[in-house]
C-alpha cells in the first residue's frame, strides 16, 4: 500500500461489503459490545443506500480500490436539524496512525459546515482511546449523557463541538 494512492471519496454501491467488514472487524478487535452499537445497525450492510439524502454523506478511504475506512455525517435523530452526528468512523489497522483519520474527520466537519450544520455530535466507546484523544484534540467536549435518539445504548462516550 502506497500513501500516494490513498484517496478520500464519497461511498459507491460497490463499497458496501468492504466498509461493512472494516466496521465489524473493529468491534471484535477492540471488544466493543455488538448490540446497541453501529455493529447491529440496519444500515451497516448498506452504507451507500443509507447516505443518499441532501444533508448527509459517507466518505471512504480508498487505496487502489480497497476500502480502508470511512466516516459519515447525518442529522442527529430527534434534534432540531442544526446538529449532525459523525457516524461510523472506523479504519483498518493498515492505515491507523498515518493521519488519515484526522484528514477524514476534518473533511466531515468541513462538509457539515457547508451543509449548514452548527454542532457536531458523536458517540464512541471507551475502548477507542486513540479516536477519543483525536476528538479531544479537535476541541470536542465530553457530555454527561447522550443527545438525540441514535439507539446506541452501549456507547458510553458522548461529545460535541460547535462548528
Amino acid at each position: 500500500m502506497r500513501k500516494d494512492t490513498i484517496v478520500i471519496r464519497e461511498i459507491q454501491p460497490q463499497d458496501n461489503a468492504q466498509i461493512e467488514r472494516v466496521i465489524r472487524a473493529c468491534f471484535h478487535e477492540f471488544k466493543i459490545p455488538l448490540e446497541g452499537t453501529a455493529y447491529a445497525d440496519d444500515e451497516t450492510p448498506r452504507m451507500f443506500e443509507s447516505y443518499q439524502k441532501d444533508n448527509e454523506v459517507y466518505y471512504v478511504l480508498d487505496s487502489d480500490g480497497e476500502v480502508m475506512g470511512g466516516a459519515g455525517i447525518k442529522p442527529l435523530a430527534d434534534s432540531d436539524g442544526t446538529i449532525f452526528e459523525l457516524q461510523k468512523m472506523y479504519f483498518s489497522p493498515k492505515v491507523r496512525g498515518l493521519g488519515y483519520g484526522k484528514l477524514l474527520f476534518q473533511k466531515c466537519l468541513d462538509t457539515a459546515k457547508t451543509l449548514g450544520y452548527k454542532t457536531c455530535y458523536l458517540e464512541s466507546a471507551s475502548q477507542l482511546k486513540a479516536a477519543i484523544a483525536m476528538y479531544e484534540s479537535f476541541g470536542f467536549q465530553h457530555l454527561k449523557e447522550a443527545l438525540g435518539n441514535t439507539g446506541h445504548y452501549s456507547c458510553g462516550v458522548w461529545m460535541t463541538k460547535e462548528l
